[in-house]
């Protein structure tokens, strides 16, 4: 890992929520204040509730979402603004890989011209040369050929997850954002596909923002984490770090409902109940005080910002 590929500064995504007749009554705060850093080569497992937005916050990278203020540098660039046309550029470098692959495929094409299609679009590639790097890519997801004459529907989900990866790498890219790449498979299924992850990241030198609930497979391969509760990050750094040691209530309550190998993890630690605020109508001060027990009068006042501690971890409490 060398130099930041992927920097945030203070990233908001707001969408205006509208009444019977259109008019905007208030607005939801789906990331508020997100500022990150990627470092090429490393992944960064971003983790918390359904809700917290974490896809929300991987969309507006990519620029699916427009951000409503804030920065976004890649490989040193402002690609936050960007016009559609310079947007569809940035698309070779930095892509993004669905939670619902099946969704993702158009059911009308086979996966040969799936998988085409890109090139089509960002390339000016003879065919010959398309249909090479067509098979090559598919070899390496470990799909055989015969598959390109296949339809969606008619391979697994975790071939599909295999399709919709091969797609993504058909342009050499730099940065991949994996939004919840191993929910609804069984676990044999995972750990392929966990494992396919980290090889095509050696061989392509890829980078990886992954997006997931799940925090077993984010401690299997992230370097770092970054936990979100309602549209801010509350708790970031190594990951072995954040999982021996967590500072922020929150990071320590996700963590003591884990299950172990060998049996269930001793639930008494687990104090964490009830729903997240609505984004629409956030809480006064610390947004988590509503389900913290330690949250006390100055939680109501003052929003706490993340700050360094002495491990190098970054954590949004007053008391951590």
């Amino acid at each position: 890992m060398s130099a930041v590929l992927l920097a945030l500064r203070d990233v908001h995504m707001h969408f205006p929520i509208r009444d019977a007749w259109g008019r905007r009554i208030a607005w939801l705060h789906a990331v508020d204040g997100v500022s990150l850093s990627v470092a090429r080569g490393e992944i960064l497992g971003v983790v918390g509730e359904s809700g917290c937005g974490k896809t929300t916050l991987g969309k507006t990278i990519v620029g699916i979402n427009r951000a409503t203020s804030g920065e976004i540098l890649f490989e040193g660039s402002e690609i936050g603004a960007l016009s559609p046309r310079d947007g569809r550029a940035l698309r070779r470098t930095l892509q993004y890989c669905y939670q619902d692959p099946g969704a993702s495929l158009d059911p009308h094409w086979k996966i040969g011209r799936v998988l085409e299609e890109p090139l089509v679009i960002h390339t000016n590639l003879p065919a010959d040369q398309r249909r090479a790097r067509v098979r090559e890519v598919l070899a390496a997801v470990g799909l055989p050929e015969g598959h390109l004459d296949l339809y969606p529907h008619e391979i697994s989900g975790g071939q599909q997850r295999r399709v919709g990866l091969a797609r993504i790498l058909m342009l050499r890219p730099s940065l991949v954002i994996l939004d919840e790449p191993t929910s609804g498979l069984d676990v044999s299924v995972q750990a392929t596909v966990l494992r396919l992850f980290l090889e095509l990241r050696e061989r392509f030198d890829l980078t990886y923002l992954f997006i997931s609930h799940d925090l077993a497979v984010v401690r299997l391969v992230s370097n770092r984490i970054a936990v979100m509760y309602l549209g801010r990050v509350v708790e970031t750094g190594e990951t072995e770090a954040v999982f021996a040691s967590p500072s922020h209530p929150y990071t320590q309550s996700l963590l003591a409902a884990v299950p172990i190998v060998g049996g269930r993890r001793v639930t008494e630690n687990f104090w964490l109940e009830g729903e997240p605020p609505n984004p629409a109508n956030l809480p006064t001060g610390c947004r988590f005080r509503t389900r913290c027990p330690c949250a006390d009068a100055r939680c109501t006042t003052d929003e706490p910002e993340l700050r360094v501690l002495a491990d190098s971890r970054q954590v949004a409490c007053h008391f951590a």
